[in-house]
């Protein structure tokens, strides 16, 4: 890339800061909203790619914004979720540049180390397009969903393909971005090792504890209190594991917010509670130390345990459903 090129990005990446115009809430959909779009994700996902044969460049990727020509193979890869970053790391590539979750702004500790040292490049919903551009990328991957708006800029600085959405698409995002990267035959293999990892843990649980048990996924966030549902990260890792839900969490949405009054539609035979960002934001506390909690079976039986948030809700990717799994097993069959 041209010193003039690098230069009239960052001036537009100025302006555009400058502006004020960065990707906020209030300019997507909400996460957990169902309907067409959301329930049609995983259809037009499966649809994502590219019909070029390994090794070959120029390559026209196929995404949720259209269609993206990557020159060549690439080397300087910029990630702008959880998911992608995950993505990347599994098949062993270290990203220049890595956009956080506002609520967890830091490298998962489940990746550590394996990510390599890449450059902050602003949070998942307020992208530092001025870094992004002095990094000097070749790829950029992230999801429609959640930079949709900077999408333009972003594809004037490099290459940038899009999912439509991170969650349950998990699978059909890996498979994007390993086209992308030329390495499918990779993905491939990952994905089939943590299907029979799944099945197996499925079938071990069964075996020591004598049946397969309900497992609720809570989660406390700042504003809201959800159990997660079937269209959800977690949710497609109980169904590959054979890991039933409660009847309040098998609807096809990505979850269903309760009110602390309503925390008894939480109740099964475990479970496992995440909490996003600041503790003190959330309802954590008021539900745990209120009277209902303490009827619910689940919490009598001694079966309401924490998990990682940052591994059970914010991975996304083939790493941290490996890493689910084993958490998953020890837990429901010491």
């Amino acid at each position: 890339m041209s010193t003039t090129r690098i230069a009239a990005l960052l001036a537009a990446a100025l302006t555009l800061a400058a502006c004020g115009q960065t990707d906020s809430a209030t300019d997507k959909p909400a996460v957990a909203q169902g309907g067409s779009e959301f329930g049609e994700a995983g259809e037009k996902s499966a649809g994502f790619g590219t019909d070029a044969q390994p090794g070959r460049f120029p390559r026209t990727i196929r995404h949720a914004m259209g269609e993206t020509v990557i020159e060549k193979r690439p080397e300087r890869v910029v990630v702008l979720d959880g998911g992608e970053l995950d993505n990347v790391v599994a098949l062993g590539i270290q990203p220049v540049g890595v956009a956080y979750p506002d609520g967890a702004p830091t490298m998962p500790s489940y990746i550590g180390g394996k990510a390599g040292n890449p450059e902050n490049v602003g949070g998942i919903t307020s992208l530092n397009l001025e870094t992004i551009a002095k990094l000097q990328p070749d790829l950029i991957i992230g999801s429609r969903l959640r930079a949709e708006q900077q999408y333009p800029k972003l594809s004037e600085i490099a290459p940038t393909v899009f999912a439509a959405r991170p969650g349950y698409t998990w699978k059909e995002n890996f498979r994007l971005n390993a086209a992308a990267l030329d390495r499918s035959a990779q993905a491939e293999k990952l994905i089939g090792d943590y299907e029979a990892h799944a099945k197996a843990v499925g079938e071990n649980v069964e075996a020591r504890a004598g049946k397969r048990p309900t497992v609720t996924m809570l989660r406390f966030m700042p504003g809201k209190t959800r159990l997660y549902a079937k269209k959800s990260f977690i949710g497609t890792i109980l169904i590959d594991a054979g890991i039933p839900q409660p009847p309040a969490s098998q609807v096809d949405d990505l979850a269903v917010e309760v009110s602390t009054e309503q925390i008894g539609q939480a109740d099964g035979d475990w479970i496992l509670i995440g909490t996003y960002g600041d503790q003190a934001k959330t309802a954590r506390q008021q539900v745990l130390g209120g009277p209902l909690w303490q009827t619910l079976n689940a919490v009598q039986q001694g079966h309401a345990k924490p998990v990682s948030d940052e591994t059970w809700f914010l991975g996304l990717g083939v790493l941290a459903a490996e890493e689910v799994l084993t958490d998953l097993e020890r837990t429901l069959a010491p």
